[in-house]
């Protein structure tokens, strides 16, 4: 059965979403510890980022980079922290969360509910920083 990830990639689940190429998409999580939390996704279904190809594994890295400073730009923050947990969903993912304090890395908090409306703003802003 396909990810959910692959459901978003897909179109069959629509998403928040900020840049894609061939390789890689990325959207918002859904379920954020904070505003403008993005997930960095590799198109191609593998389940543990480690078990991405070296080539894979620096691409992502590379187009990730290229949303975190869009971040940056879009959502006050001292700095965009990464995360890759790996535990939620079985599908290689590198989490992008702005943060100001060591806190907001913390995935044991309760996540935000945010509304659409917010959330396609929050997007929009990101995607035109």
């Amino acid at each position: 059965m396909a990810s959910i990830f692959s459901r978003i990639i897909t179109g069959e689940i629509p998403c928040y979403k900020i840049a894609e190429n061939d390789r890689f998409i990325a959207f918002l999580d859904v379920f954020p510890l904070v505003k403008g939390h993005v997930l960095v996704v590799p198109k191609k279904e593998t389940d543990y980022v480690f078990d991405l190809s070296q080539e894979e594994l620096s691409e992502i890295l590379v187009f990730a980079q290229g949303v975190a400073k869009k971040i940056e730009k879009a959502i006050p923050c001292k700095r965009v922290g990464v995360a890759v947990i790996g535990l939620e969903v079985p599908h290689a993912h590198v989490h992008l969360v702005p943060i100001n304090t060591a806190d907001d890395l913390n995935f044991t908090r309760p996540k935000l509910q945010v509304d659409k409306s917010e959330m396609e703003a929050i997007a929009e802003k990101i995607k035109q920083a």
